[in-house]
């Protein structure tokens, strides 16, 4: 590839990726283009486990946010009730939860100027102690803890185009795992922490879901295809028990969300609904899914924007919660797992 083709396709991806983070018409614009460091004891989710808050972003205008700038808030599913992690005049949006459920993981453009660049930052679970993980010149985005909460894989173009890179929980040794002149993006951690799913348009025209080992791609590590389709798919999220995982998709005509099996079997459409779904992430029993959505409003003065909805992950057949009610638009939930 040229080193202007490069160039194109990384500024095709900062387009896409700041709809995304700005959580503005994410299928228009795609189809247009820790644990604490130092602990003695590793911080392993287990399988089943238990259901926590429910982080996410939000244009949610408070006293704290007069603009409306995606920031980071989260609410305990049946509460009523919405916090406020993050204020500033940046972006703030993808958090993603450390595996024993004390640290947040998040992308935040707060560093630059004129808001451009994003970085991967991680605080504690109730907003403090904000701390920069990465710092260069290039997009830095989409953390996810490993299992073990030692690692936080993620993406970055700092090599001319997307890819998807490694780091400790406090921001070393940062490690490039793909190696592919594609959009590599949006890695997710099996539960065992020996693969990684992630998205990529390496086969020219295709966005697909791979999965590879846990390791730098070479020879002895070939990403393994698992959807195969002329529509997007996004956002890979694994099941709690590794054995199937859920995942965004247009190819039934709008955003749905989908399972499939781990390696890449009996693909479903899950949620079957004619408004705009996205976001899948997995309660940490395994019972439910989290997404986001622009179903019609459940009362007359709600416009239809995005909300955070749960549905229980055997079918999709039973009934779907409501979590957040506002004008703003919610997105990129991710769900705290608590200890056992």
């Amino acid at each position: 590839m040229t080193i202007q083709a490069t160039t194109q396709k990384a500024e095709t991806h900062r387009k896409r990726r700041s709809a995304l983070l700005l959580g503005l018409g994410l299928g228009v614009a795609l189809a247009a283009s820790v644990a604490l460091a130092g602990t003695a004891q590793r911080a392993e989710a287990a399988f089943p486990g238990n259901n926590g808050k429910i982080v996410f972003a939000s244009t949610m205008k408070t006293p704290q946010n007069p603009e409306g700038d995606p920031e980071i808030f989260v609410t305990l599913p049946g509460s009523g009730t919405v916090s406020q992690l993050t204020s500033n005049d940046a972006i703030d949006s993808e958090p993603t939860w450390s595996p024993d459920g004390t640290k947040i993981a998040f992308t935040s453009s707060r560093d630059s100027n004129p808001y451009l660049d994003f970085e991967v930052y991680k605080m504690n679970a109730d907003g403090s102690n904000q701390l920069r993980l990465t710092n260069n010149s290039s997009w830095d985005e989409a953390p996810a803890f490993s299992p073990d909460g030692t690692k936080i894989a993620f993406e970055s173009q700092r090599d001319g185009d997307p890819e998807v890179y490694q780091m400790d929980a406090d921001g070393t040794d940062q490690v490039r795992l793909t190696r592919n002149p594609g959009s590599d993006t949006q890695p997710a951690w099996s539960p065992n922490g020996r693969n990684l799913a992630f998205v990529s348009d390496r086969v020219v025209g295709s966005t697909e879901i791979y999965k590879m080992k846990s390791r730098p791609e070479g020879k002895q590590n070939r990403p393994l295809r698992l959807t195969n389709n002329d529509a997007y798919d996004y956002a890979p999220d694994w099941s709690p028990d590794g054995a199937k995982m859920a995942f965004q998709s247009n190819r039934d005509g709008n955003w749905e969300i989908y399972k499939m099996n781990a390696d890449g079997t009996g693909q479903a459409n899950f949620t079957n609904n004619p408004a705009e779904d996205r976001d899948p992430v997995w309660s940490p029993d395994g019972k439910r899914i989290a997404f986001s959505s622009r179903r019609p409003p459940d009362f007359d003065s709600q416009p239809v924007n995005f909300e955070i909805y749960t549905v229980g992950a055997l079918d999709g057949s039973g009934p779907t919660t409501n979590l957040t009610y506002n004008v703003a638009e919610d997105s990129r939930p991710d769900w705290q797992p608590l200890a056992n």
